[in-house]
């Protein structure tokens, strides 16, 4: 029994470590999360922090897969009332750039910081297999036997798009109209 309390104890503290970090980075970017302030937020010691991941690193990643599993049931939703692959394609499309505007510091431990994750092997983690696989059902329809590639180059080019969008290269008037070029060459482009 007390084994188990113990267990739960240092669970409940690594979750805590996690959301401070992730609410620090939202707040002030994550250039600004040291483990010196993430322990003074956390009211932890350093050592304490180390005890439970092995650097900034490690935390950011964590960070990261909670986002990959956010992400995934974003996508999911989005697609769920589409009555049709071109609704379900444009939802997707409308909900990852929402992500990524919405949770900008989050987006960043997904795809933009160094990360030790693995994508497309056998050892990338559940989450980021699940926040693909979203993807990758909903661009099936319009791939033919090339899916696994127009998958990817449906989600880097949104990424593309987010990317440039959240650093000011591109033109905000036209989001709409970029989506939906790039919804019609994916839809097109099948036929």
């Amino acid at each position: 029994m007390v084994e188990s309390r113990k267990e739960r104890e240092r669970a409940e503290r690594g979750r805590l470590i996690v959301a401070a970090a992730r609410e620090l980075a939202e707040a002030e970017g994550w250039d600004a999360v040291t483990t010196r302030k993430l322990a003074e937020k956390v009211e932890y010691s350093q050592p304490v922090l180390y005890s439970h991941f092995k650097n900034m690193d490690a935390i950011a990643a964590t960070v990261a897969l909670e986002g990959f599993e956010e992400l995934a049931g974003v996508l999911r939703a989005a697609t769920s009332a589409a009555t049709t692959p071109t609704e379900a394609l444009r939802a997707l499309a409308r909900a990852y750039c929402a992500f990524a505007t919405e949770h900008p510091a989050l987006y960043d431990a997904m795809f933009v910081r160094r990360t030790d994750l693995t994508f497309g092997t056998g050892e990338t983690p559940a989450p980021m297999r699940a926040a693909f696989e979203a993807f990758h059902e909903t661009v099936e329809p319009f791939a033919g036997a090339e899916h696994e590639a127009l998958t990817e180059l449906f989600w880097s080019s949104l990424h593309g798009l987010t990317t440039l969008a959240r650093t000011h290269r591109l033109r905000p008037t036209h989001h709409e109209e970029r989506l939906d070029l790039l919804i019609d060459l994916i839809t097109t482009g099948s036929s």
